[in-house]
């Protein structure tokens, strides 16, 4: 099949350049739109994919249309090429857009699938969350979900979850950047230099999902084979428990929720 992204900012990049990374997609079957034409060509040379004049001339091209733009700009988008999206496929990876909001918009002439993706995807270890409802072909559903998870996990959620999934894995590698530039800052503090210092917590960091996600053990048990009686360990989560990291980490969230409602 053959994929238009519309609109190739940095997640578009991290998806385009991953599913040629992964060998499912060949660049040659690849399209791609962005308002900015010197940018656009130049993320062409370095990625491989065929730049378009236009958004309608990247909707003709495709088989499948991702919607990569500003959700501000989707609108504006879908009336300039709803009509050469008839009888395709369209996937979006807009933040706040649903499959209904997409569905008003188009009918059912375009089959419609919502993805939330992250940033680690770059690297192959992201987190793509699909919406639970859609209305892919079967071929559609298995080839999409196929390619994406050459990306990352792939996980489905209901409409209704979807804002709260996509605050966790949305917005969570920025949390996961400050933990692990807060703790460099610690080693360097001690005299660790800072090349060092990334190397060790971001290691630390990766090594310790994979072994909560190869156990499937609980993190307060992982937490406690740690914590030797009267040791040093838990010295340092009793003081993290003092100032408040749980209700920090829970508040960052309840943040994102808020503003999401006022929205």
């Amino acid at each position: 099949m053959k994929i238009s992204f519309i609109g190739m900012g940095n997640m578009a990049q991290a998806i385009a350049q991953g599913f040629i990374n992964s060998g499912k997609v060949n660049a040659s079957d690849m399209y791609a739109y962005a308002p900015t034409k010197e940018k656009l060509i130049k993320n062409s040379s370095k990625i491989g994919f065929t730049p378009c004049d236009s958004a309608v001339d990247a909707a003709k091209n495709g088989d499948i249309v991702i919607i990569a733009c500003k959700p501000y700009q989707i609108k504006d988008v879908l009336d300039q090429i709803k009509t050469d999206l008839t009888g395709k496929a369209l996937v979006s990876i807009a933040a706040g857009w649903t499959f209904d909001t997409f569905e008003e918009i188009l009918g059912d002439k375009v089959r419609i699938q919502c993805i939330m993706p992250n940033t680690p995807a770059m690297v192959g270890e992201g987190v793509m969350l699909f919406e639970s409802r859609n209305s892919l072909s079967d071929a559609e559903a298995t080839y999409i979900k196929d390619i994406f998870a050459s990306l990352g996990t792939v996980e489905t959620l209901p409409t209704n979850l979807m804002g709260i999934g996509g605050a966790i894995s949305g917005c969570g590698p920025a949390f996961m950047d400050l933990v692990m530039e807060a703790y460099a800052d610690a080693a360097v503090k001690y005299g660790i230099g800072r090349d060092m210092a990334y190397r060790l917590i971001s290691q630390t960091m990766l090594g310790s999902a994979k072994l909560q996600q190869s156990t499937n053990e609980h993190p307060g048990v992982l937490k406690d084979a740690v914590c030797s009686p009267n040791g040093t360990t838990i010295r340092g989560v009793a003081t993290l428990e003092e100032k408040g990291l749980r209700s920090a980490c829970i508040s960052s969230i309840d943040a994102i929720m808020d503003f999401k409602k006022i929205k």
